[in-house]
């Protein structure tokens, strides 16, 4: 277990402790007043960590508080590792960016897109760009989810059986097959749309590497980076009782309430590696993860990806350079993304001034369904990472909050 502490003086990188402290008063009110049950923050620069804290329980019900060893469901931040796994095999030559997904997966071939009608009897049309590996890492392959409730395309997934879970029993190539079934919701590269996009790019993962992509997280991410708490599933006595507890807000009052309805999945082993949102982890796993994205793809001698390989997939990939709001379809997300442009696997911030919110030009970032965030700042050499178990992450602005508390500590 890799062990997590503060490694040095705020002041000798350029924070106020003070100013830091901060960061903790402002969310332990969300603890007090019953809107969290708990957190875990994470700060460093320069590959030293100057802020660690937590506040409130891991279970509310046990009164077991958050420690710097408790496992946290990261749902979508697991998406940054499935593109660094897809982009690991792209410099191996495994495959090209402009390939068609049906290259590896071949019910893709013949997919459909939605042009009218309604969720009982969709009009369609016949693809006429193929879906290719590119655009399973920007989210513009035309796929959805059954939770965004927003088309009749996201009902048809829901029928099918995928809102927030997969189907009982489905692997992944069953869950990729099924998804090849249903229409697309535009011409893949015209528009973006957050999907199960990185599940399928998940499966071209185990055709080209032939292992199952648990295997290939653990064999070519997580051992080589240290990262021994994270796997898809809290595996084991000790592991569970580490696991933190899901809650949701309690509609009519917003305090936490225990959600074991979607919470039980990371409690056991799943039919289907989920790379777009499965991973359970902890702070000092994923601060490895985001130090070594940091440092160009290397960490305490181990090089997952070239140092161009990662500037290359944080540039931000929309046609035309435009940002999310001008190109995406409304996202689940509790902030606007005015000024925020997408790369492979990373929100990518293309204009601090129009965001609204104290930040650096060039941060990628992403975060997870139970309100778990982290971001990458080259130009600061910041990283910085919220750990809590609040789903779902569009009920409160606790990412907008993190990242315009974090920057007025810094005053070098």
């Amino acid at each position: 277990m890799t062990k997590l502490q503060v490694e040095t003086e705020a002041s000798e990188v350029g924070f106020d402790a003070n100013r830091l402290a901060r960061i903790d008063s402002h969310f332990a009110r969300y603890v007090d007043d019953g809107r969290l049950p708990g957190w875990l923050i994470l700060v460093s620069r320069a590959g030293k960590i100057v802020h660690l804290s937590t506040y409130g329980q891991r279970d509310l019900e046990s009164r077991a508080p958050v420690e710097r060893d408790t496992l946290f469901r990261i749902y979508s931040m697991t998406k940054p590792v499935t593109s660094v796994a897809a982009m690991m095999l792209y410099e191996a030559g495994a495959f090209e960016l402009k390939d068609p997904v049906s290259q590896f997966i071949p019910a893709f071939k013949d997919v459909r897109i939605y042009r009218g009608g309604s969720a009982l009897k969709p009009v369609t049309e016949p693809i006429t760009e193929p879906m290719r590996i590119w655009h399973l890492l920007t989210h513009t392959a035309g796929l959805t989810y059954g939770f965004h409730h927003a088309h009749p395309v996201d009902t048809l997934y829901r029928a099918a059986g995928f809102e927030w879970e997969t189907p009982e029993g489905a692997d992944l190539a069953t869950c990729c097959d099924a998804w090849a079934s249903l229409p697309l919701l535009f011409q893949p590269g015209t528009e973006w749309n957050y999907s199960v996009a990185t599940d399928v790019l998940g499966r071209v993962i185990e055709v080209a590497s032939g292992l199952s992509l648990d295997q290939f997280f653990a064999e070519h991410i997580f051992r080589p980076l240290g990262m021994h708490d994270t796997a898809f599933w809290a595996d084991g006595d000790a592991a569970l009782d580490r696991l933190a507890a899901l809650y949701s807000p309690q509609a009519g009052t917003s305090r936490a309430i225990r959600n074991d309805v979607m919470g039980r999945a990371a409690r056991r082993r799943p039919a289907c590696w989920w790379g777009g949102g499965g991973l359970v982890s902890t702070a000092a796993d994923y601060h490895r993860f985001a130090q070594m994205l940091l440092r160009g793809g290397e960490l305490d001698g181990v090089r997952l990806l070239s140092n161009r390989t990662l500037r290359y997939m944080t540039q931000n990939h929309l046609p035309g350079g435009v940002d999310l709001e001008k190109f995406g379809r409304p996202l689940f997300a509790e902030t606007t993304f005015d000024g925020v442009g997408f790369g492979l696997g990373f929100s990518v911030l293309i204009d601090p001034a129009a965001n609204k919110v104290l930040s650096s030009l060039g941060e990628f970032a992403w975060g997870g369904a139970a309100s778990t965030t982290f971001w990458v700042d080259p130009a600061e050499e910041i990283t910085a990472l919220f750990l809590t178990q609040l789903f779902p992450s569009s009920t409160y602005p606790l990412r907008p909050q993190f990242r315009q508390l974090v920057y007025q500590a810094l005053v070098d």
